[in-house]
Order: structure tokens, then sequence, then C-alpha cells
């Protein structure tokens, strides 16, 4: 007698398997997705964006214009495939002004097709922003709004003085009802009283010189002491996103601090570095360094392209160009002698001792006084860094002996003496 399988068996076999597969192979695309995504932002991001045309084409959908098998062989070698003669290479190339793609022979099949993936992902629609209050200025996490509050003091005083009102009247029947007078005693006003007490008005007066001579002096040593001076600038700069978020190194933009007296102002060719290739913000919304929306970052963008005469659209320099009017902010007196070169390189401080910490900054401020006290008052507790520092070794080494301690302070090495910073 023959032997029938079962079937019945082999079926769920078969259907755990697919299943297992399955679950595998989509984790697997959400991770290439993800992947894609880094290896975009290593190798292309510098030249393509998704959505719009920068100094190359835009990327997102690119497998529905050229075949998977042709963009392996465009990235790994573009030259080799223009000069084969291939007819997509070719018009590509002439397309874009005849600039060569950088080759990536690095990247393998699964890191191109990562990036493909990536580049594949549908745009994601636009969010609208929900209104933080609700009807009537309500906070939406259930709190009492203002009005509210407020609206209820009142009402709670107008009762208090109806009270009053009310117990007064009641004191009053209670006095005539029991035949009750209440006696008024004369007394002097109060400013003749104190007229008469000689010593109470020479304390006064004494008191009141003080008083109005303290104040005197303290504002007099306000006068030019521009602390939280914090102007609106032609172009909103964000230092809380670039230096912060994306930690650009500060004297990347103020080169000459290490060189020079002054920490200068960035060119706008510097801010092209960048912002050739970044046309618009990308920020995360959820970020903690978003204080404005992306449309009001992106305004900002555009104005840097006003400002050097840059079209995105054609990559191009139109030659119309506009000045930029920033506001300074620190501004020492003539007479002050000030060198960024002394205090970065050479004693090898951060930028925030003196300016505060700048990568919070949403609008740039001045931190610290700039006054005389405060940078005597620096001189006195910053230890001078002789560590491979030749300059100050001699001088370091004489100055410990007279001094009897191992370590000099700025003013020990003469940074009290007038001269070092007046002219």
């Amino acid at each position: 007698m023959k032997k029938v399988g079962n079937h019945t068996s082999f079926s769920r076999i078969l259907f755990l398997c697919l299943t297992f597969v399955l679950t595998f192979s989509t984790g697997s695309f959400a991770q290439d997705v993800a992947k894609g995504k880094e290896l975009f932002n290593a190798n292309c991001a510098a030249c393509h964006k998704l959505d719009a045309n920068s100094t190359g084409p835009a990327l997102r959908g690119v497998v529905e214009r050229h075949p998977t098998d042709w963009l392996h062989k465009w990235i790994k070698d573009s030259s080799g495939l223009i000069k084969s003669g291939d007819a997509a290479a070719v018009k590509l190339f002439n397309e874009w002004n005849k600039v060569p793609m950088n080759s990536f022979p690095n990247l393998s099949d699964e890191d191109i097709d990562n990036i493909i993936a990536y580049t594949s992902e549908p745009k994601p629609e636009p969010t609208t922003p929900v209104s933080p209050t609700g009807p009537g200025g309500a906070s939406a996490s259930g709190g009492v709004s203002e009005i509210v509050v407020l609206g209820g003091l009142v009402v709670v005083l107008a009762m208090l003085v109806i009270m009053l009102v009310m117990v007064r009247k009641v004191l009053n029947k209670v006095a005539d009802k029991n035949n009750l007078t209440v006696q008024e005693t004369k007394s002097l006003p109060i400013w003749k009283a104190f007229v008469k007490n000689q010593f109470l008005v020479i304390t006064s007066v004494v008191v009141l010189m003080l008083a109005g001579a303290y104040f005197a002096f303290g504002y007099m040593m306000q006068v030019g002491v521009d602390q939280n001076y914090q102007p609106i600038q032609p172009i909103h700069f964000s230092h809380k996103i670039h230096a912060g978020e994306n930690g650009i190194d500060c004297k990347y933009c103020h080169s000459s601090a290490r060189t020079s007296k002054t920490s200068g102002i960035p060119s706008m060719n510097v801010c092209m570095n960048c912002h050739k290739n970044i046309t618009e913000f990308t920020g995360s919304p959820d970020s903690v360094y978003v204080d404005y929306s992306k449309e009001f970052y992106t305004a900002e963008i555009q104005k840097i392209y006003q400002a050097v005469g840059w079209d995105p659209a054609t990559q191009s320099y139109t030659g119309k160009e506009q000045p930029v009017k920033w506001v300074r902010i620190h501004n020492l007196p003539d007479f002050v002698y000030f060198n960024h070169s002394q205090h970065v390189s050479v004693a090898g401080l951060e930028c925030q001792t003196c300016h505060g910490p700048v990568e919070s900054m949403e609008i740039m401020k001045q931190h610290s006084s700039l006054t005389m006290g405060w940078c005597v008052n620096c001189h006195r507790e910053t230890e001078v860094n002789v560590k491979d520092n030749e300059y100050y070794a001699k001088i370091h080494e004489e100055l410990s002996k007279k001094y009897g301690v191992e370590k000099l302070t700025a003013a020990q090495l003469g940074g009290l003496e007038c001269g070092k910073c007046h002219y």
C-alpha cells in the first residue's frame, strides 16, 4: 500500500518559512533606508539634495530616471562611463556644465542599493503646526489662562471692598443705637512733626545725600558698559544652530582671531562655503536648537544669496551684490588695546571665556561687562600655560623663583601694567 505524506504539516512549514523571510526582509529594508541616509549624508549631500537642484541634480526618485545597473556604473566611475560614449552619461555631463561627478569606487553594490532605497522614499508631507493654546487662550496642557486668574482676583478684591463698607455701616448703627460718640483728637500733620524734629531732619538729609551719591556713582560707572547688548542683525545668524547643534568651530568663521588683533567679521564667501548647497533649513522641528520656523530660517538664507548675488536655480553668480550692514556688538574704547591672537593662540583661552556660552545664543549678545575691573580680575585668576610654550619658558622660571610659586598668573607676568592694555 502506497504511503501519502502529511500535506497539512508541509503547508504549515512552508507558511512559517514565508512569514519568517518576509518579516526579516521588511526589517532589512528599513535598515537599508537608514543606512542609505547615512551614506547619502556622508558622500552625496555635499553636491546633491533630495528635492532641489544644487551642484548636481535632485536625487529623489532617481531610479525612475535611470536603471539601477546604470546608476551603479555611474556612481563607481562616472568619468569612465562618459569616456565610453554612454548616451545618458554624456547627456547628463553636458547638462551640468561639463562638471564631472566624483567617483566612489569604495562604495559596494549594497551601499549603492541602500542609497537608492533612501532616494526612493516618498517626500514627506508638510505638517500643520498645532497651536499651543485652545479657545479663550486656555493652554493646551489644561492650565488656567492669565485672564481668568486676573478676573478672579478682581472679583475677590471687589467683595472685600463691599464687606468693609458693610462692616462700617453696621458699626455706625451700633454706635447710634447705644448713643456712643467717637472722640476725635486733633494731631499735628506728619510734615509739621517732621520739621520740628531737628535730629530727624539732619539724619534724613544725610541719608538722602549718601543715597544720591551712591546711585549717581552707580549710574556713571555704567556709562559705556554694554553688557547684554543684543541688537537685531540684518541677517539672522543663529550661533545656537551653527556653533551648538552643528558644532562648527568659532575660528572657522572668525579665522583672524588666531593671528590678528581683531577676530574679524566673516566675509559672505565663508557663508557660501556651506550655503552654496544648503539652500533651506532642514533641521528637526523637535530640536531644542530651533527657536523659529523652517520658513524663517530659509528666508534668512535667501538674504545671503541676495548679498553675494547668487542664483540657486542656475547655480551661478549674477554679479548683483548688496552690502550687509552688520551691527557691532563688542566695542572697546579707543584707548584700550586688546589682541585676540595673544589670548587665543598664546594663552589658549576658549572664546567662551569672554563671550559666554555662544553655542546656546540664538541672538548674539555681549555676555561680559568688559570693564577694566573685569579684565584685571581675569588676569589675577588666570594661570599662564607654559607647557610647550617656549615664549614664556625662561621668564616663567625666573619669576617662579621670585614669587616662590610653581604656577604664575597673568598678573604676576606683568598683566596689570598700564602699558599692557592702554596706549
